[in-house]
């Protein structure tokens, strides 16, 4: 009997990781993800149309970012986790339907949506259940191993893509990505959610919005981990989207894109497995590990090489790994009953961000090449490297 107090949380905190490990998979095991954005300039999309649907992504988690978070902290965040795929899945198979620039803008609405659904809403669950555990040290790992397991899926999706393309072409590729939605939504309703519906929920969406904003306002460490989450995460989030574009650039085939990208992506995910370990880098240590990355981005992409790929993985697994970091910073520092709304609010400053770098990158694309501009979008790290160093600098 003296054992089941510890077989007890060991089995939760099992049941919790297996099933994260499996959603984050399944969640990027989209076939559509290395090739949709040929897919949009194959229909005969401009550059700037291409960058107005990315930019309309964005928006859409814009506007529906915080009220998702809020109203994960009222009702099941277990549930958001498995609606938010159903929308994703109507989205992609409107792209193979009836692939338009109309279809391409709903489908980002759609995936838009589910994504907000999830953002915050999964951080929360996790944490909180990790903490019901006494497990909420291992956060770090857990969500790094996480992250790994998406870019496992990515870089999964990113093999297939090409073989499926070549036999199917896009249909069999959306056809793909949907399935891949359907199940995500069916592992998310084994998540374990043991909360009880917080005190703040009975004053309504607009009272555990104020109480969280509250919070931000009145610590400083909790706004200062705020910040550092969009200033993270915001510009690699973007240049992502163009990464084949990057690619092509070199001069390869489009059935060769693909494989070039599951490179970049296979370092990203060796980046994301370190987070543990990684967890005891001071802020001067996330200042040196931005810095680096940055450089490693704009040297990689401005060469045109590939060798130069290689250090933009490199420098992806960097910004990946610096990403982990910074919401583990943010964890730590909220509360419970306010989990997911702050987390959403942090993710709605890296939207917003997120849409800026769009415009940054189509502005800067009409005269410049795409490994110009990835090497002018890395001078932002350096700035957040520099800022975090002068933090560290400054008094208590």
């Amino acid at each position: 009997m003296s054992l089941s107090p510890t077989r007890v949380p060991t089995t939760g905190v099992r049941r919790l990781t297996a099933t994260l490990y499996g959603y984050a998979f399944l969640d990027d095991f989209v076939l559509l993800y290395p090739v949709y954005a040929l897919l949009f300039a194959g229909t005969g999309l401009s550059l700037h149309e291409i960058s107005s649907l990315f930019a309309l992504w964005s928006l859409t988690c814009v506007l529906l970012e915080v009220p998702s978070g809020v109203w994960a902290d009222q009702v099941s965040r277990r549930r958001l986790l498995w609606i938010g795929p159903l929308l994703t899945a109507t989205g992609f198979a409107l792209w193979v339907a009836v692939p338009s620039y109309a279809a391409f803008a709903v489908g980002f609405v759609l995936w838009g949506a589910g994504g907000a659904l999830g953002s915050g809403a999964l951080e929360a669950l996790v944490y909180d259940e990790l903490d019901r555990c006494d497990a909420a040290g291992r956060y770090a790992r857990v969500m790094g191993r996480a992250r790994a397991a998406r870019l496992l899926g990515t870089v999964a999706s990113l093999g297939l893509a090409g073989p499926v393309l070549a036999w199917g072409g896009y249909p069999a590729v959306g056809g793909a990505s949907v399935l891949a939605c359907l199940l995500t939504a069916a592992l998310a309703t084994r998540f374990p959610e043991r909360r009880e519906r917080p005190a703040t929920a009975h004053g309504g969406w607009a009272e555990t919005l104020r109480t969280g904003l509250a919070e931000a306002r009145g610590d400083r460490a909790v706004r200062g981990a705020l910040l550092l989450v969009p200033a993270v995460a915001a510009v690699w989030g973007a240049l992502d989207e163009y990464v084949p574009l990057l690619v092509r650039d070199l001069g390869v085939t489009e059935a060769a894109v693909p494989y070039l990208v599951m490179l970049v992506w296979a370092a990203v995910t060796a980046g994301g497995l370190l987070a543990g370990p990684a967890e005891r880098l001071g802020t001067r240590g996330l200042a040196a590990l931005l810095a680096g990355a940055a450089l490693a981005l704009a040297v990689g992409a401005a060469s045109r090489t590939l060798a130069g790929i290689a250090l933009v993985g490199l420098a992806f697994a960097g910004f990946q790994l610096a990403e982990v970091l910074a919401d583990v910073r943010l964890q730590h520092r909220i509360e419970e009953a306010r989990r997911a709304t702050l987390t959403s609010v942090a993710s709605l400053g890296t939207e917003l961000a997120t849409v800026a770098a769009f415009g940054a990158y189509a502005l800067l694309g009409t005269d410049l090449s795409h490994g110009t501009v990835f090497a002018v979008l890395a001078i932002p790290y350096v700035v957040t490297a520099v800022a975090l160093t002068r933090a560290k600098a400054a008094p208590a």
